[in-house]
């Protein structure tokens, strides 16, 4: 691989992660955070969290530091929120290239960084922003660091990595501790080299990761802790501590956290198989190549081998299936650890030229991948949002001409590798610039709070009177926390109400005179469904929501 040529593909796939930042937040999550990081910045309350005004205990607090130190710099906007998860993105991909040359040559290397920039999870977290993807960057910094003390013995490495636990901790709990402890617990085991699993510079790692815990562990004291009468999630007497140190994660499995979605075992596996496009072959063979290899070296590796990869992926994974509540985007941690055991595999079958056997089966089956992935953009734009112009049909044109370069050039190999790349970034460009935008149409939060800031309505003269299903969009677009009225009877003329047909029929029976200043189709835009995205049933989903003006 010439290192011009990657240079080139880094900085345009860094390129489509910040077209994201023209997309709006998305509800639930996304908005959830963007909301609660512009009221942070706002309050200047960091130790103590809010959401809406009330008391927040659910995610750790470095997201919210983190994006609401981006919006005073940058401003309440798109790239201000999305920027520090684009960012962590980029530096995650760099630890995966990093921690992989330690133990590969430079192509595997190279491949698992590709990899992992390219897959559509990453893509997706870039655009729908989430606490993984910090969460990710920092379990990957902390392994990769790691992996260099065991290498150099330079204890400035054990502290980095203790330090990038630290911070992953404080973004999403104890999965940051234990992933690389899954990783090199399975990797020492497997190396029969015990004397690493209990070490007394190890005492040094938790402290540095306690020091960096202090500010939050204070906070959650103060606001919960101390404050036994607060109702948290319909309970009183809730520990901030306990909740973050315990419940949070160790709760989903002991049934001590109220959250239950009865996801299966194979339910993260699941979502890997679309998450990890266009390489989920590569991926999945990859997988059972190293288990298979592991097995036949009856369990064990030399000093110069790794299982980290494959080890802290497989006991996450289990970790992550047997909770009561999981979503896709849980398992998201170990995309690095995936991208490496997918690089391995491709170096495999197009470099080294082996398992010919295998490269046979999946070359097929990898192009019908790109096939679908090339038509995939032309679907959208005759069946779900038909353009009024013809600029976005160029995004799948020049697509396709880049897939024909790529076909012709000589010094391009190889070849299904590369229009793989070159079809998934298209994909995604197309994604963030049409598809994406014109989803966004159909929710009504972003759409109300964009219409107070471009109206510049006054905070007193804009309420959510029953709203139905509105996310916090609109507290983020409106750039304040938007208040809900159950009667209208004092409200003066002038006074506008996001509402529902429920909330009109309301206004008629009190007698209240009213002009409707916009009106749609409110849905919840992350929950996609085949009705939704045929452009002539799309009407019939979702509930209808107005901005109406008292007279």
């Amino acid at each position: 691989m010439q290192t011009k040529n990657i240079f080139i593909l880094f900085i345009i796939i860094a390129a489509v992660y910040f077209c994201a930042v023209a997309v709006d937040v998305m509800d639930a999550d996304a908005s959830q955070y963007a909301a609660m990081s512009r009221e942070m910045n706002a309050s200047g309350s960091y130790l103590h969290v809010y959401e809406q005004g009330k008391d927040y205990l659910d995610k750790p607090p470095f997201l919210f530091w983190i994006s609401s130190l981006s919006i005073k710099i940058f401003g309440e906007n798109n790239f201000a929120f999305k920027l520090p998860s684009i960012l962590f993105a980029l530096l995650s991909i760099f630890a995966t290239w990093r921690f992989t040359k330690l133990f590969y040559d430079q192509t595997v290397a190279m491949l698992a960084a590709i990899v992992l920039a390219s897959c559509q999870a990453v893509f997706l977290i870039t655009n729908d922003v989430r606490t993984d993807t910090i969460l990710m960057s920092w379990v990957m910094i902390a392994i990769w660091q790691l992996a260099e003390w065991i290498q150099s013995k330079k204890i400035i490495h054990l502290i980095a990595g203790s330090a990038a636990i630290g911070f992953g901790m404080l973004t999403k709990g104890p999965i940051a501790l234990f992933v690389p402890i899954f990783a090199f617990g399975s990797h020492f085991i497997a190396q029969r080299n015990f004397s690493y699993i209990f070490k007394p510079v190890y005492l040094v790692a938790l402290v540095v990761i306690a020091l960096i815990l202090v500010p939050m562990s204070i906070g959650l004291y103060q606001q919960f802790d101390l404050h036994p009468e607060k109702t948290v999630n319909g309970l009183q007497n809730v520990s901030g501590l306990k909740f973050f140190y315990w419940t949070q994660s160790f709760g989903r499995i002991t049934g001590e956290n109220v959250w239950n979605n009865h996801a299966p075992f194979s339910f993260l596996f699941e979502n890997l198989l679309w998450g990890m496009l266009p390489w989920t072959l590569f991926f999945i063979s990859g997988l059972l190549d190293d288990i298979i290899q592991f097995v036949r070296k009856r369990l064990f590796i030399s000093s110069k081998e790794e299982f980290i990869t494959t080890g802290g992926f497989i006991i996450t994974y289990c970790s992550l299936g047997i909770s009561k509540y999981q979503l896709p985007h849980y398992i998201y941690v170990v995309l690095p650890l995936i991208a490496v055991m997918t690089a391995k595999m491709i170096d495999k079958l197009f470099w080294k030229q082996q398992l010919k056997w295998l490269k046979t089966i999946i070359v097929p089956v990898q192009i019908l991948v790109a096939v679908v992935l090339c038509i995939a953009p032309v679907l959208i734009l005759i069946c779900s949002f038909p353009p009024q112009s013809v600029w976005p049909w160029l995004i799948p044109v020049f697509t396709i001409a880049a897939v024909l370069l790529l076909l012709f050039r000589k010094d391009i190999k190889p070849k299904l590798i590369a229009i793989s790349l070159a079809l998934i970034i298209g994909l995604n460009l197309f994604l963030s610039l049409w598809f994406y935008p014109n989803v966004l149409q159909y929710q009504a939060g972003s759409v109300a709070g964009r219409f107070i800031s471009e109206k510049n309505v006054a905070a007193d003269k804009f309420f959510l009177f029953k709203n139905g299903d509105v996310g916090e969009s609109i507290h983020f677009y409106s750039k304040r926390i938007v208040k809900t009225v159950d009667s209208v009877q004092i409200l003066s003329a002038g006074t506008y109400l996001l509402t529902t047909e429920q909330g009109l029929d309301e206004l008629r029976k009190q007698n209240r005179s009213f002009e409707l200043e916009k009106q749609g189709v409110n849905y919840h835009v992350t929950l996609l469904t085949k009705t939704f995205l045929n452009k002539n049933t799309r009407d019939k989903n979702g509930e209808k929501y107005f901005i109406a003006r008292l007279n």
